[in-house]
This record gives C-alpha cells, sequence and structure tokens, in this order.
C-alpha cells in the first residue's frame, strides 16, 4: 500500500511515510502530516463504533441453526472500509483472489510468473482448500464438557477433575553413565585358539587371486583399459550404447583395449576378478509333478564373510555380558543381544556338553514376500542372513551391509492344486522344505563347531546357532508351523488375545519335537498329535534338528506390524470414526510446522498404504488433535484420551533403544493395564 505526500508530490509505503511526515522540514509536509492524523484517528473510532454494531448483529446460535442468513455492515468490519467496492460485487468472490488484492499490472503479472510451474506446485498442499460446514447439532463444545454433567447418574466414580499427571519416565532414573559390566564367568568362552595360522589379509587374497605380478593394473592391460571398463560399469551408459561405441573402427586398437563389447567385458570380470561373496546355487523342487525353483547360498560361507569382515573386526562381540545401572546390581540394561539371557544360557549349556572355549555366533534370519511389480503379479520371497556378534548400531544401518541375501524362496502359490488345504499345505511343506535345504549346514557346526576368522585375523571356534527370526505375522505363523489367529509364540487361547495382558507359557518345544515324530505311525495319528499340541502337521519343520535353538524363543517382536500397521492403525480408525474425517482432517491443515513433524495438509483420512514412517509422523501429533475435543452429542473423551495416551506410551516405550528393569516392569504391566483400563469406551461411541 502506497501514500502520495501533497506536500512533496512523492509516493511512499505505509512505513516510510510515517518517517517522512515526521522528520520532514518543509512545513507543507508537516501540515499534510497532521491532516492526515487526524482522518486516521476518525476513522479509528468510527470502525471501532462500526465492530460494536456488528457484534451486537451476530447472530444467535438458534439462528444459525434454523439457517438464517448473517447481515453484514456494509460500512466495514476491523479489518478495513467496504465502501470502495462495487455493490453489484458479491462479497464471497473477494476470497477467490488468494491474497486479497486485485492483479497489479501487466509488466508485475509478467514478473511473478516468469518462475516455472514447478515452483508453484511447491506449494499446492499448503494451500487450504474448500471445507465442509460444521455440523452444530453433533460437533459439541470446544472443549471437553465436564464429565459429572455428562453422567449425573453416578457413571463415573469420583468427581470430575484434569486427567492424572504422566507417571514418571521409567527411565528417568538412569543416568548418563558408563554401565557396571558382569563378564562371564568362564574367561574361556569366546576366547581365540591357541594355535593360530598364519593370517591372509583380504587385499593379499585378492592379490592371489588376480596372479599380479608386474602389471598392476591386471587383469587389464594398462590403466586405460581399466578406466574405461570402471567407466563403462559405473557410470557409462547402456550396454547397447557401449557395443557401439566400441564398434567404431579403430577405436579399441587406438585405446589398447582388452575387449570389443561388453559380453567380453562382462567375461573379464566374472571369470579373473575374484570375490568374497559366495555363489549362488540353483535347486529344483518337484511338487505334485510342478516343478519350481530355489536359489540360495552356502549359508556357512556366509556366516565367514560376515565374521570375517575387517570392517566390523573392532567391534564384534565374542561373549555374553550383563549390564548394569551401577556397582549395586539393581537396574539391568538390554540393548545388544550379548546383554540378553539368551546368549548367557546358551553359553553355559555350550560349555556344560562340549567344554570351554567356544564362541556363540547367533544367526539371524529373515524373510518377507515382497510384491516386485503390479504388472504381471510378479512377486520375490528373499531370505536374508545377519549375525548376532555385530552391534545393532551397525546391523541396522543399510550402508554397512551387515545382511546378507541368502536366497530366492519360490514364490508360486501352486496354483495347480485344486483343493484348497491340500494347497495351503504343500505351500507350508515348500517353506519348510527349502529352508530345510539351506539351513542344513548349521545342524553338523552348530554341534561341533567350525574354525571361523575375525577380519583381525584371530581364529575362533564358533558354533552359528539359529536365535532369531525376524518376519510379519503371517511369517511367523508360517515358520512356527502354528494356526493362523493364534499366537505364533505362547499357549494363549485365540479368544482370551485381546482380554488381558497376563502372560502366558511358551510353547512346549520337546512336546511338539514329539508330535513331529509321529509321522511314521501313520497320517491319521501325525495330525491328531500336531492339533494336540496346536501347530499344523508339517512334515520336519527347518528349526526341528537345529542344536540349542528354540523357534519360539527366536520369534522377535515387530514394531513395525504389529504396532504401526497394527495397534496405530487402528488407533488412527477409532479416532477418525469418533471425531469424524473432516474434523480430524481440518486440525491437521492448522498444525503449526515444525522441524520435527511432517504436515499433512490435505489430512489422514484418504491416506491408503501408510508406510512405518508416516504412522511413526502421525503418532506425534494425534493425541493433540483430540485432546481438546468432545465426542459427538457431547459425550466426554477424557476416557478415549486416556485410552490412547497409554497406547501410545506403549508404542513409544517400545522402541527404547535401550531397555531397564524399570522400562520393562512398565511395558508390561502399567501401560497395557491402563489402555486395557478404558478400552470399553471405544464400544459405545455412536458412530
Amino acid at each position: 500500500m502506497t501514500t502520495r505526500c501533497e506536500g512533496c508530490n512523492k509516493t511512499f509505503t505505509s512505513g516510510s511515510f510515517l518517517q517522512h511526515v515526521r522528520k520532514a522540514r518543509n512545513s507543507a509536509c508537516q501540515e499534510f502530516g497532521r491532516q492526515a492524523e487526524t482522518s486516521t484517528s476518525a476513522t479509528t473510532a468510527a470502525l471501532m463504533g462500526s465492530l460494536l454494531n456488528n457484534l451486537r448483529a451476530m447472530p444467535t446460535n438458534e439462528q444459525q441453526r434454523m439457517g438464517d442468513p448473517m447481515v453484514i455492515d456494509g460500512t466495514g468490519d476491523y479489518f478495513g472500509d467496504y465502501d470502495v467496492l462495487d455493490p453489484s460485487v458479491d462479497i464471497a468472490t473477494v476470497d477467490e483472489n488468494e491474497d486479497g488484492l486485485e492483479p497489479g499490472p501487466s509488466g508485475d503479472s509478467d514478473d511473478s510468473g516468469s518462475g516455472s510451474d514447478e515452483g508453484d506446485g511447491d506449494t499446492t498442499d499448503d494451500e487450504v482448500g474448500w471445507e465442509p460446514a460444521v455440523d452444530i447439532t453433533n460437533a459439541g463444545s470446544s472443549r471437553s464438557p465436564s464429565p459429572e454433567l455428562l453422567f449425573p447418574d453416578g457413571f463415573l466414580e469420583e468427581p470430575a477433575k484434569l486427567p492424572p499427571a504422566c507417571p514418571p519416565h521409567p527411565t528417568q532414573h538412569l543416568d548418563i553413565q558408563e554401565p557396571f559390566i558382569e563378564s562371564y564367568p568362564d574367561s574361556h568362552a569366546g576366547a581365540p585358539l591357541l594355535s593360530q595360522t598364519s593370517f591372509t589379509s583380504d587385499h593379499q587374497r585378492y592379490e592371489r587371486g588376480i596372479g599380479r605380478k608386474t602389471n598392476i593394473w591386471a587383469p587389464f592391460q594398462s590403466e586405460i583399459d581399466w578406466r574405461i571398463a570402471k567407466w563403462a560399469k559405473m557410470r557409462g551408459p547402456s550396454s547397447t550404447s557401449f557395443t557401439e561405441l566400441l564398434a567404431i573402427n579403430r577405436v579399441c586398437e587406438k585405446l589398447g583395449l582388452s575387449y570389443r563389447n561388453v559380453h567380453e567385458l562382462d567375461k573379464i570380470i566374472d571369470e579373473h576378478l575374484p570375490s568374497s561373496r559366495p555363489q549362488f546355487k540353483r535347486q529344483e523342487v518337484v511338487v505334485q509333478g510342478r516343478v519350481v525353483e530355489v536359489y540360495f547360498r552356502d549359508i556357512l560361507e556366509c556366516v565367514k564373510a560376515l565374521y570375517g569382515d575387517a570392517e566390523f573386526a573392532p567391534y564384534l562381540k565374542f561373549s555374553p555380558e550383563r549390564h548394569f545401572k551401577d556397582g549395586t546390581k539393581q537396574e539391568r540394561l538390554y540393548h545388544d543381544m550379548h546383554t540378553g539371557d539368551w546368549w548367557w544360557s546358551i553359553q553355559t549349556a555350550l560349555d556344560q556338553k562340549a567344554g570351554p572355549g567356544h564362541t556363540v555366533i547367533p544367526i539371524i534370519i529373515s524373510s518377507d514376500k515382497t510384491q516386485v511389480t503390479v504388472f504381471c503379479n510378479k512377486s520375490a520371497y528373499p531370505v536374508y542372513l545377519t549375525i548376532g556378534n555385530i552391534p545393532k548400531e551397525l546391523r541396522r544401518k543399510p550402508s554397512k551391509r551387515a545382511y546378507i541375501l541368502l536366497g530366492y524362496l519360490p514364490a508360486t502359490s501352486l496354483e495347480h492344486i485344486k483343493n484348497a488345504a491340500s494347497r495351503r499345505r504343500s505351500v507350508t511343506n515348500l517353506f519348510h522344505t527349502c529352508m530345510r535345504h539351506i539351513v542344513k549346514p548349521l545342524e553338523r557346526s552348530g554341534s561341533t563347531g567350525v574354525v571361523m576368522t575375525s577380519g583381525d585375523g584371530v581364529e575362533r571356534l564358533g558354533h552359528p546357532i539359529f536365535a532369531a527370526f525376524v518376519g510379519d505375522y503371517p511369517e511367523q505363523i508360517l515358520v512356527t508351523c502354528s494356526i493362523s489367529g493364534y499366537c505364533p509364540r505362547c499357549t494363549i487361547p485365540r479368544q482370551c488375545i485381546d482380554e488381558n495382558t497376563e502372560p502366558h507359557p511358551l510353547r512346549h518345544l520337546r512336546s511338539i519335537l514329539e508330535a513331529l515324530q509321529m509321522v511314521d505311525e501313520g497320517a491319521a495319528a501325525f495330525v491328531r498329535a500336531c492339533k494336540d499340541v496346536g501347530i499344523k502337521p508339517v512334515f520336519e519343520p527347518f528349526w526341528a534338528n537345529l542344536p540349542y535353538s528354540n523357534v519360539f524363543l527366536a520369534i522377535t517382536p515387530d514394531l513395525l506390524h504389529q504396532l504401526y500397521q497394527g495397534v496405530f492403525k487402528h488407533m488412527k480408525a477409532w479416532v477418525l470414526e469418533a471425531y469424524g474425517t473432516h474434523e480430524i482432517d481440518a486440525r491437521c491443515r492448522r498444525l503449526p510446522p515444525n522441524h520435527n513433524i511432517r504436515l499433512f495438509m490435505k489430512g489422514i483420512a484418504s491416506l491408503s498404504r501408510l508406510s512405518g514412517q508416516e504412522h511413526d509422523q502421525i503418532s506425534r501429533f494425534i493425541l493433540g488433535l483430540i485432546c481438546d475435543t468432545s465426542l459427538p452429542n457431547g459425550m466426554s473423551s477424557v476416557r478415549l484420551v486416556r485410552c490412547l495416551r497409554g497406547l501410545l506410551d506403549f508404542l513409544f516405550l517400545a522402541q527404547y533403544p535401550v531397555h531397564s528393569t524399570t522400562s520393562l516392569l512398565a511395558e508390561s504391566s502399567w501401560l497395557p493395564s491402563e489402555a486395557s483400563k478404558y478400552k470399553s469406551t471405544i464400544s459405545p461411541i455412536p458412530y
């Protein structure tokens, strides 16, 4: 907005005009400034009077409910005067211009529109579009009314009061200090072998593999030969384009290249460059007349490759430990695998059976059937491997490459088997048959041990033992041979899964192994024995003969599928059903910007196929969206808010990188009980 001074005939902005009339020495400018100040005071008084008249003329709730039109004072409101508008212009059309200003001259339009369309698209999600009117009859007040007014019949046991403050943080008492470490009693656990062989580094093995003597660029002829090959594989064009380039007359002769097309270059790389990666093997499996393929690597070679990586050598763990907050040993800490009870108990059993001087190598296997492409419905079934000797801070980083692709299982659904029950049994048996073939080397090496050389050249007698399986619920059911709908670990009845949080005993491994041995007694006896122990009749599960292994202890919690895609997904659905999608989406659009929270400017109701990261972002603000809103028909939201708060506390507590005795106690007792205490609030909500 600009103002023209009549004293000097110059144009100023609002701020600079005030500075001009205050500091001007020209008497004409000073006089014009005094006149403008007097006019502004009179206009302000008139606007305040108009504002009071507008407030008195505001429609009542009854008028709004009946749809009576609002009377608009044409003289203006708090934001300015409207008498400059053409009476024939509809006031609502002013909102169509986002800034509330008329378009500038053509020159300004060209300058503002000189940018690309991509710049305009960056702010599209931040624009607030049309929103439906609020249903006043069901909206209730902006804040929850007192519970004692809503439940006068004594539904609440105590007078209404504010929700109790959150209990002390489970790890609030833990100071940032070095933990007290209790080592394993036997110092020979994880100790190096007494007789060490000569150590050959990775560089020496690579140099020996290429057979280099005088040519440092072997297996290539010269530096330019090697550099062009590197460019072609890492930075170059497609294979066809590179072949056409080499086909140009005398290009290979001028550059002195040892290859004339892409196929010759690939042959040099495959046959003359040594690789520490185990080679894939292919095996055919025949299932009722249909041949399927499984690709896998030698599992022992994969374990040796991870164990012997020089980058992991300074961080490997070889023996179990117990970590405590201090020397009193009252507060125990859990973080890496070697600080838990499993490694300690396995080391004790191994020492009792095989004697001292052995090193446990925990094997962690994960699998997940993944849809590669929607077109033609192509799927892959990868299986990955890592070891528990590597700290989790390194395993969780993809850049460290602490996982190895162990194999590809058949992704077929065996459609040629027409009977549905027979097809399901065949798919389960096919999975265990392939996995049993892959992990077969662990049966002997886990019992007798195998010499392992770490990246620093130290040899130890390692026992690779199946320790953990990472997968979603369908994978857990498939691995444990359990029945869908039941817990894959414990013996809790199916109808009691969501009724309480009391712990149930784990499935008895010995009873299950005895039931699996009934296969020689006939099909009827085998099926009956498996049904009695609560598993599917699977012929030789892959974990049946693995030493020191218990598959029901190996099933790990799944934060992504069990908490984010499971519990929190239902929490979000409850909130949307209780408060309405329009209300929740409108509140999402009004969240202030924050460095650590993503803004969903289009709301969260229409989102589908959410990832774990998106669920994590929503979980950070969903409680703030509803904490001051009442339920439909004026119902109090106190119980629902408390229930969601307890579930969110459990969600975030489960993600602690370091757990303590106190945090585990809170996670297993207080938080679930608080959530289940108010869970009954969800069912009576009138949807």
